[in-house]
């Protein structure tokens, strides 16, 4: 393919000499060779005259007849000069060889060597031929007039001169040739450079140095795409043309010091386009120097790499910003307090950590949707930026907690605490105001706590701790009526772990069979038993009691209260079947934790149990708090009547003190109404008391409802009890609470046990 690339320049090449050839030829030919002509038909010269005309029409057939091949026409060109050659040596002299020796000359530049030698061989044979004839007036002065000697002397003479001419011109053209193939090879690999540059999609600068500036020279189609400059736009402008605001001066330092050493460099750059859209780039730049190791050019390859940036932004945005509100999250915040306990100890400043739970959030979320409540803790989210120093954190952990990292407060500890103090009272005013969301009105009080760091004592302190402290603190804040502020304490951590191990104590014992329950009497007006309390009782080795106000919320809280309460039922079950078994059948209540009573199967874990143990449903009472009814009444009301339907009977248990309402006493499947004891405790001296334990017997006595008055410790209180209808009373009065077995003997031995 490139040897025949060659072979056609080198052709197109002669075919344009002689093109240009054969025309001076023929018009010098018309001006030559008709005067020459017309003067030897003058002088009687007809043969010259006759040779010089026929020559020129020959000539010009050649010149007009371009259909004819290339070769053909050389050897017809070459055939009249050697025509006109022999004639002229016929009729002119030895001076006429010239145009013999003009034939293989022309052979060498027009066709090639080896057809050169053969018309020099011609050229040669035929002045020797013509210098044995004495009409050829090829004699010369000093030559002698043999004439073999004669032609020979002649021959060697125009062969020598004439072979020096044609092989300088072949030996040249060959050499040209050779430059063409190796030039035809060079432009056939510079083309196929030319044309990749050109399509390649990295973009490509090549700029020329010049007294230190860097020029562009050229630019590829893949720079015209991405930046929108023409070419001519750009060339003669420098390399820092397409650098803006944004683009970083240590990146620009970093390359400007590398090519100041005449090194490569590579680099991610922010650059900008025409219209002043910023695009990142990976860019390498090479230098190339000349053959004296002088930097001559630089060489610029970029490509694009905007959307790896951006992907690469996201995974960054991803891990350590939180999605809602853009703040940094937990893995951002932990690295960000691990950074201010260095620093804060290097510098021996105190520094805080602020933890910030919105008080009643979950109620607004639940009623009103996530959507809402996104918008809610995305109008915290700037409320806290808003307050913060830029040298500060907000960040969001979760949930509708935030964390505020308050730097380098003051030298001395007073002075840190009052001014995180005072950051913090900012900060529960900022949440504290109203938050308009479409159209409504909302709002959600903060509860913050804080912990200041370093702590001298605490050298080994990590992030975790600082976090665990706030947060405690924060619990303490909420604890106390929420929306308040609450600095951390050792003594609050000591409390908490105190209620960590109560939790493993709790667990521990439950799976240990350590817990017992205990059954408290309830006695008519008579003083007769007509049912029972059963109440949790959790016995330590050393014989003391942990009090039920103490585990209980615990369990509330750690969840183990669904298994405390499943647990319960079933003792409640057996100690039923023990009293019927001792002739003392009578109703016994059992708590069910609101907890518990939502859990999606316990209908289904109730009826299982009374399966199992074949407990009599109707001698078990389901003592629910008031609490219960906050959430989901409907629902709630209809698992009532589903367990009602299996024989089991509800109570209220500390009426009074919750949400009473005629409205779900007249729903509800109730069997009976629990005075809470702290309405008991001052009656009757207390007017008030006196008047709603009234009123709560007389509304149960419309309603139909069994009355059981908790708390009753004194003769008075059960005198009075009695004069107003209250048919069930319980308390230290009549019996303190007792294992089961205890129950029986004390009921087998005392007094009669009411029917059910």
């Amino acid at each position: 393919m490139e040897v025949s690339a060659v072979a056609n320049d080198i052709a197109h090449w002669r075919a344009l000499i002689f093109a240009r050839l054969l025309l001076v030829v023929f018009l010098l030919g018309l001006v030559t060779a008709v005067p020459s002509a017309l003067l030897a038909a003058s002088e009687g010269m007809w043969s010259i005259a006759v040779v010089d005309t026929v020559a020129l029409l020959w000539i010009g057939v050649i010149w007009r007849w371009r259909a004819l091949a290339y070769t053909a026409r050389v050897i017809n060109f070459l055939a009249v000069a050697f025509v006109v050659g022999i004639a002229l040596l016929l009729k002119v002299g030895p001076v006429s060889q010239i145009y013999l020796m003009a034939v293989p000359v022309l052979a060498a530049l027009l066709l090639g060597l080896r057809p050169a030698l053969w018309t020099l061989l011609a050229a040669g044979l035929a002045v020797m031929v013509l210098g044995f004839q004495d009409n050829a007036q090829l004699h010369m002065a000093g030559l002698p007039d043999y004439a073999f000697l004669r032609a020979a002397i002649i021959s060697i003479n125009f062969m020598f001169m004439t072979a020096v001419l044609t092989l300088s011109c072949a030996v040249l053209l060959q050499h040209l040739e050779r430059s063409f193939d190796t030039m035809s090879g060079l432009n056939a690999e510079l083309r196929l450079t030319s044309a990749a540059l050109a399509r390649l999609n990295d973009m490509v600068l090549i700029a020329k140095v010049d007294q230190h500036a860097q020029h562009i020279i050229f630019v590829n189609e893949a720079f015209e795409r991405r930046t929108g400059y023409r070419r001519d736009e750009v060339i003669g402008h420098d390399l820092r043309l397409l650098r803006g605001p944004d683009t970083d001066p240590a990146v620009i330092d970093d390359i400007d010091n590398a090519m100041a050493r005449q090194v490569a460099v590579r680099a991610e750059l922010l650059n900008y386009t025409k219209s002043g859209e910023a695009y990142w780039v990976e860019t390498e730049l090479v230098p190339l120097n000349d053959a004296g190791g002088v930097n001559t050019h630089w060489v610029a390859v970029e490509r694009d790499i905007t959307e790896r940036r951006k992907s690469q932004e996201d995974i960054h945005r991803l891990a350590f910003y939180d999605v809602l509100t853009g703040l940094p999250n937990r893995r951002l915040l932990m690295d960000r307090i691990d950074k201010l306990l260095a620093s804060s100890a290097r510098g021996a400043t105190y520094s805080a950590v602020m933890f910030i739970d919105l008080d009643r959030f979950k109620t607004i979320n639940d009623a009103r949707g996530h959507a809402i409540g996104d918008a809610l803790l995305c109008s915290a989210a700037q409320r806290l930026s808003k307050l913060m120093r830029k040298a500060d954190t907000v960040a969001r952990i979760g949930g509708d907690e935030f964390v505020v990292l308050l730097g380098h407060l003051a030298h001395e500890l007073t002075s840190a605490s009052h001014a995180a103090l005072t950051v913090a009272e900012k900060i529960r005013a900022a949440i504290g105001q109203d938050c308009e969301i479409e159209g409504q009105t909302y709002n959600s009080t903060a509860s913050i706590g804080v912990t200041l760091l370093p702590k001298p004592d605490q050298p080994e302190q990590s992030a975790h701790d600082l976090l665990r402290e706030a947060d405690t603190a924060m619990y303490r804040a909420k604890s106390d009526g929420r929306n308040g502020i609450a600095f951390f304490e050792s003594a609050m951590q000591a409390e908490v772990e105190r209620r960590l191990s109560l939790e493993h104590d709790l667990g521990a014992a439950l799976a240990g069979g350590q817990l017992q329950m205990h059954v408290q009497a309830q006695v008519d007006r008579d003083g007769r038993a007509v049912g029972g309390e059963l109440l949790m009782r959790w016995p330590l080795a050393d014989g003391a009691m942990v009090p039920p106000s103490l585990f209980i919320p615990v369990a509330e809280e750690s969840g183990l209260i669904v298994e405390l309460g499943a647990w319960a039922l079933r003792q409640a079950c057996a100690a039923v079947l023990q009293l019927q078994a001792a002739g003392l059948a009578m109703p016994l209540s059992v708590n069910v934790s609101p907890t518990q009573f939502r859990q999606a199967d316990f209908v289904d874990q109730v009826r299982q149990v009374l399966a199992e143990t074949g407990a009599p449903p109707q001698l078990l009472v389901l003592e629910v708090t008031e609490g219960l009814l906050i959430d989901k009444m409907d629902d709630t009301i209809a698992r009532m009547h589903q367990l009602t339907a299996l024989g089991l009977r509800f109570s209220i248990d500390d009426f009074g003190t919750g949400y009473s309402s005629m409205a779900y006493l007249k729903k509800m499947p109730l069997y009976e109404l629990k005075i809470d004891r702290s309405f008991i405790m001052d009656t009757p001296d207390d007017a008030s008391s006196r008047a709603l334990v009234q009123s709560i017997l007389a509304m149960a006595g419309h309603l139909g409802l069994r009355v059981v008055a908790e708390g009753v410790e004194t003769t008075a209180q059960a005198e009075f009890l009695i004069a107003h209808d209250c048919a069930c009373m319980q308390g230290y009065l009549f019996a303190r609470p007792m294992p089961l077995a205890a129950l029986i003997d004390w009921l087998q031995g005392s007094t009669a046990v009411a029917a059910a």
